[in-house]
C-alpha cells in the first residue's frame, strides 16, 4: 500500500482531514502506485499510522467507495477496484476504444471458421440463405483482465482477402476490415443486460450470478450494405456505455 503518512497531512487546513486522506488515496491508486486488486490497510493501522480517529478513516474509505476507486469484500477488506471501461456509444470497436486509453488490449480467437446463412443470419445480415459468412468468436482482454466476450458475423463477399487468427489477435476487426477497403458509416445497435451464463462466466473469469451487459449491432458500409453482425457481451462490473445527448 502507499506510504502514507502523518506529515502528509494539514491539521491547520479548513479542508476535513477525511476529505485529505481520500485524496492521498485516490492519488495514489491513479497513478498505479496502488494497485487494481490490491488491498487496503484496515481502518486501525491506517488511523495509527495517520493519528486521527477511525471514523474518520471510514469516511475517507466511504468516500473512495462512492467514487468506485475501492470495494469492501467480506472477510477480504478493502480492494482497490479494477477501472472500469466507460466507452462512448459510437461507430468504433473495442480493441481502438481500448488501444486509445492506453489500457493495453490483448485478444484470445475461440472461433475462426466459414459458415453458411441459416435463416436466421440470413435475415440479419441481408444476404441470402447458404450465404458464406466468416463467424468469429474471441475473449477481449483489457491489461490481462478478461472484459467482453465478442461474436461476430461477416458475410464473405465483402471481404477483399482472408482474415486469419494471428491478424485478429494483433488488430480489432473493425481496423481489418478497413484495411480491405470496407468503410464503415452506420449502425442499429441495441443494448441490455442479464446475468451471465455458466460458459459466458467461465469464459470472462466470473461468477455465475455476475450481470453483463449485451450489445447487438449491424454495421453497414456507406452504400448501405450490411458488413458486420456483432453479438457482444461484457461485464457490468468492469465496463459501461457512455452517451451524450442534445436537446433537438
Amino acid at each position: 500500500m502507499a506510504d502514507l503518512d502523518a506529515h502528509q497531512l494539514d491539521r491547520d487546513s479548513p479542508v476535513p482531514l477525511w476529505f485529505q486522506i481520500a485524496e492521498l488515496l485516490r492519488k495514489a491508486i491513479e497513478s498505479g502506485e496502488i494497485k487494481p486488486g490490491e488491498r487496503l490497510d484496515n481502518e486501525i493501522e491506517i488511523s495509527e499510522r495517520l493519528g486521527v480517529s477511525r471514523p474518520t478513516v471510514r469516511q475517507a474509505i466511504q468516500a473512495l467507495v462512492q467514487k468506485d476507486l475501492v470495494v469492501r469484500r467480506r472477510g477480504v477488506g478493502t480492494m482497490v477496484a479494477t477501472r472500469r471501461i466507460k466507452r462512448p456509444v459510437a461507430l468504433t470497436s473495442l480493441y481502438d476504444d481500448l488501444e486509445r486509453s492506453g489500457r493495453h488490449p490483448s485478444t484470445e480467437v475461440l472461433t475462426l471458421e466459414e459458415v453458411a446463412a441459416d435463416e436466421e443470419l440470413a435475415g440479419l445480415l441481408a444476404v441470402e440463405r447458404e450465404d458464406p459468412v466468416l463467424h468469429i468468436e474471441r475473449v477481449r482482454s483489457a491489461e490481462g483482465v478478461p472484459l467482453a466476450l465478442m461474436d461476430n458475423c461477416v458475410p464473405l463477399a465483402v471481404l477483399a482477402a482472408p482474415i486469419d487468427k494471428a491478424a485478429l489477435e494483433a488488430h480489432g476487426l473493425y481496423h481489418l476490415l478497413r484495411s480491405q477497403g470496407v468503410r464503415l458509416q452506420s449502425a442499429h445497435e441495441v443494448i441490455a443486460a442479464r446475468t451471465a451464463t455458466q460458459r459466458e462466466a467461465r469464459l470472462l473469469q466470473a461468477s455465475r450470478s455476475t450481470t453483463v451487459l449485451t450489445m447487438v449491432r449491424t454495421a453497414a458500409d456507406v452504400a448501405g450494405t450490411i458488413v458486420e453482425l456483432g453479438r457482444h457481451t461484457y461485464l457490468a462490473s468492469r465496463y459501461s456505455f457512455e452517451i451524450n445527448l442534445w436537446l433537438k
